[in-house]
């Protein structure tokens, strides 16, 4: 006879970026990060700031707490609540189901009590007033009126696979208007290492635009070298 499995199944935290490394991460654009580690870790377009950051200020970067509900289901997510540290970002993996909301205004009202800093699914979600009155930085696929349920089974703290991205519980998310960028734990250091040449290089080509920059110099060579044919 095999045996029913569990309803929940609970990994606790068992690593966190130190205070410093999350520090170093608070208002740095998701797009500085992505180029500190040369174009990796991006999720795709379809993950988006709910109603793309227009009615209130969609900025987050925290560690990750992941949660895999399953489609349809947000008993896993309720059961993450005990789990979350101030400053966390719950990622949940919805299975991609656009049928009902991973969450609505309550569920985002709780996570933001508990602590969050920011919520993440590859679902839509609903009560779009109520998010927005709440104030809890959130990324989704978009909008729904429809109800979850709560039956699970569902695990909180494994490795999740959100809209192709994976996530670990412990990795570093970085989100804004731009959209979500996953940092994995083993590459926090190397990337904070890099964040000061790719801002001083932003800085720089910033600079030349406001004196008035119209063709990069490298384009130039190559418009005028051997490797382009004109017809």
């Amino acid at each position: 006879m095999i045996e029913e499995p569990p309803l929940l199944t609970i990994r606790r935290p068992n690593r966190r970026p130190t205070a410093e490394q999350i520090a170093a991460f608070q208002g740095v654009p998701t797009s500085f990060v992505v180029d500190a580690m040369y174009g990796a870790g991006a999720f795709p377009a379809t993950i988006r700031a709910l109603g793309d950051g227009r009615d209130y200020d969609c900025r987050a970067a925290g560690p990750a707490l992941t949660v895999d509900t399953g489609p349809g289901d947000i008993l896993a997510l309720l059961a993450a609540l005990p789990e979350i540290r101030e400053g966390d970002v719950v990622v949940s993996s919805f299975g991609g189901y656009q049928g009902v909301a991973a969450a609505g205004d309550r569920v985002s009202a709780m996570m933001k009590n508990c602590g969050a800093a920011g919520f993440i699914t590859d679902g839509p979600m609903r009560d779009y007033a109520g998010i927005v009155a709440v104030g809890l930085p959130a990324w989704c696929s978009g909008l729904t009126p429809g109800s979850p349920f709560g039956k699970g089974p569902g695990r909180v703290g494994f490795p999740v696979t959100v809209a192709g991205q994976p996530v670990e519980t412990g990795d570093m998310i970085v989100a804004d208007r731009d959209g979500v960028v996953v940092v994995p734990f083993a590459r926090i250091d190397e990337v904070i290492a890099m964040l000061p040449h790719v801002t001083e290089l932003e800085n720089t080509l910033d600079a030349e635009l406001q004196k008035g920059l119209k063709i990069p110099q490298d384009i130039l060579d190559l418009v005028a070298s051997d490797q382009v044919r004109y017809v």
